[in-house]
């Protein structure tokens, strides 16, 4: 029997294996899904342009038809392997700023406030440019700048400034408004995903056990004590079933779309729909797998009469020159390499409320559809978006994927779609800059300038598309209808917690991989009972 469960070992599964592991008292099984993270596309920064391909270590989730994105069935790419998604992402190190965190707290996440999460953010990060108050510089995941950058980004970043906005050489600094370079989840020119990071250290320990290809079905539960306490989980692993008990308590680590499902697989969510698929009800918790949010994007693509991008660079020749060359050159891009935070004229607050990511080539439908010849593209996503999806079963076999309602653009006030014509706007505005003046080429999407507003509205609903930042639907908050507690204690229930973005109660301002480090980080504290840092 172990101490504890994980399943998922994913950006906050990874953690936990850790932090929970130095305890030499207590044993730790870390149950993942996926294969080992030997590939080395995984590995070698640029090799995330070859990870969209790769379907053994992708969940390769699709939502259900999108009625305001013209019913498109849009894809949901979710790491799959050690590490998770911060295995096959684009490495970007971004936190948010501190009123997305204060506003957690003001909605009952007691204890989730900026000065109460910032210590966690510090202990994680293992700086290159140093400590300071605002990041660390001897933690495990370790934030680099970019060894490599395209001279296509640096003409973004003067587009930038050309088009009025401040430069910005620390997205996570005293302001993260501005034009800049992202810093990278990257240890000497190579990829520092949590398992880099937390579990490849952790792996000699005798006290942890990681078991790779284990497909859990459910959570189970013993009855004893009146309230139900989870007593193990159901996994396959090599064709062979087992049911694993744990001693202290079950944590799930599966991500916002595999936790709610796996939740209500278990008995533990809107107890009509559990009935519906025949699975006992446990607890009923109308709020599983609701609140869902997700960054919706746009991209604006343009042709460069220059070959200065990654389009059509060979294969062979970055990797050759990234192993030989002691891990340099344009084998340790993240791709996306620069970006920007800037406000626009909707702004309810004082906060960014669009994002860029600058991509030196031609990024349509994920990387998947090569497009021919040179080009450019600017990514957009609104930041805090009003609407609201959910995961819901499919069917009551954990073998069958959950129907995922994203419901992109459905707020009844019709504030979303208002804003991604901003962002498509700024986007435009910011590639007719002089900067760009010497590679500009002719439009691709849209395919003409100078479109109206409406028609940027016909061109939002044909190519808008997920910006993989998924959170929210086991949301955390002090009220009853919270999935789970400020302690990450899943309702209704004992032994059990969920410990990844799922509890986020709305997105931050940013990518979400450092967050959900983070809550990794002081959830593990939470569970072994040690007084928060401050």
């Amino acid at each position: 029997m172990f101490d504890y469960i994980i399943i998922g070992a994913g950006s906050a599964g990874c953690v936990l294996a850790n932090r929970l592991s130095q305890d030499a008292d207590v044993s730790v099984l870390l149950l993942e899904a996926g294969p080992r993270d030997w590939h080395p596309y995984i590995h070698m920064p640029a090799g995330i342009a070859k990870l969209v391909n790769l379907k053994s270590v992708n969940w390769n989730y699709h939502t259900a038809p999108e009625p305001n994105l013209d019913n498109r069935v849009l894809w949901w790419p979710r790491g799959k392997v050690l590490g998770g998604s911060s295995s096959i992402n684009a490495m970007c190190y971004v936190r948010g700023v501190p009123a997305d965190y204060d506003g957690w707290a003001t909605e009952g996440a007691d204890g989730w406030d900026w000065s109460s999460v910032l210590p966690y953010f510090r202990r994680a990060e293992c700086n290159t440019r140093g400590a300071d108050a605002l990041h660390g510089g001897d933690g495990p995941m370790h934030v680099s700048d970019l060894r490599h950058v395209n001279p296509l980004s640096r003409m973004f970043v003067e587009a930038g400034t050309q088009a009025g906005f401040d430069a910005n050489d620390d997205f996570n600094g005293a302001s993260q408004a501005g034009f800049g370079l992202y810093q990278v989840t990257q240890k000497d020119g190579v990829r520092w995903s949590s398992a880099s990071a937390y579990l490849k250290p952790a792996r000699r320990r005798d006290n942890l056990q990681v078991v790779t290809g284990a497909h859990v079905s459910r959570i189970t539960f013993s009855r004893a004590g009146g309230t139900p306490r989870a007593d193990g989980v159901v996994y396959t692993a090599g064709g062979r079933a087992f049911h694993q008990p744990a001693a202290r308590e079950v944590l799930l680590c599966g991500g916002a779309i595999n936790s709610p499902q796996l939740l209500m697989l278990s008995g533990i969510g809107p107890a009509a729909t559990l009935r519906r698929h025949g699975i006992e009800v446990v607890a009923d918790s109308d709020q599983v797998g609701a609140n869902l949010q997700d960054h919706l994007d746009i991209c604006t693509l343009r042709h460069s009469t220059q070959r200065l991008t990654y389009d059509r660079v060979g294969d062979l020749p970055v990797a050759f020159d990234y192993y030989l060359r002691g891990r340099r050159g344009p084998g340790t891009s993240n791709i996306a390499e620069a970006g920007a935070f800037v406000r626009s004229p909707l702004a309810p607050d004082a906060r960014p409320d669009i994002q860029l990511h600058f991509v030196p080539a031609m990024l349509d439908d994920h990387g998947r559809h090569r497009l021919p010849g040179d080009g450019y593209t600017v990514h957009a996503c609104a930041l805090r978006p009003r609407s609201r999806g959910r995961i819901t079963l499919a069917s009551g076999r954990a073998s069958d994927k959950p129907r995922i309602e994203a419901n992109y653009l459905g707020d009844p006030e019709g504030f979303d779609l208002r804003m991604m014509v901003e962002c498509a706007k700024v986007s435009r505005d910011v590639l007719a800059q002089g900067a760009f003046d010497a590679v500009r080429g002719a439009p691709i999407f849209p395919a003409r300038d100078g479109l109206t507003d409406a028609e940027l509205v016909n061109f939002i609903r044909a190519k808008a598309d997920t910006v993989y930042h998924p959170v929210g639907t086991c949301r955390m908050g002090s009220d009853t209808d919270a999935v789970v507690d400020p302690q990450l204690r899943v309702r209704g229930v004992e032994g059990l917690r969920v410990v990844d973005a799922s509890v986020m109660p709305t997105l931050i301002g940013g990518n979400t991989h450092a967050p959900t480090v983070m809550i990794a980080e002081r959830a593990s504290d939470l569970i072994r009972g040690i007084t928060p840092l401050s």
